[in-house]
């Protein structure tokens, strides 16, 4: 079961504020400048979801499985600390 849409966004969003000055997250950080902040804001519900949307949210997440866990299999995730998990 892939993670839920809303999942994928509580979890970059928790990421973007929690991690985003820490030095093993910063090149994810800089190169995923657009999809984080947006996941963020479709997290608090302060835009509404679009395609467009959805496409930058499902792209940066698939490219945190791919660089916590070096493969992109999304087991179904409910949170940023499972995600995480995959990397120790």
């Amino acid at each position: 079961m892939a993670t839920q849409f809303k999942s994928k966004c509580d979890i970059l969003a928790e990421l973007w504020l929690n991690y985003k000055d820490d030095d093993d997250f910063q090149e994810f950080i800089k190169y995923n400048d657009l999809g984080l902040p947006l996941a963020y804001v479709l997290a608090t519900e302060i835009v509404d979801v679009t395609p467009t949307a959805e496409n930058f949210v499902n792209e940066t997440f698939d490219l945190l499985l791919g660089g916590v866990a070096m493969e992109d299999s999304d087991e179904g995730f409910d949170s940023l600390d499972d995600v995480l998990a995959l990397g120790e």
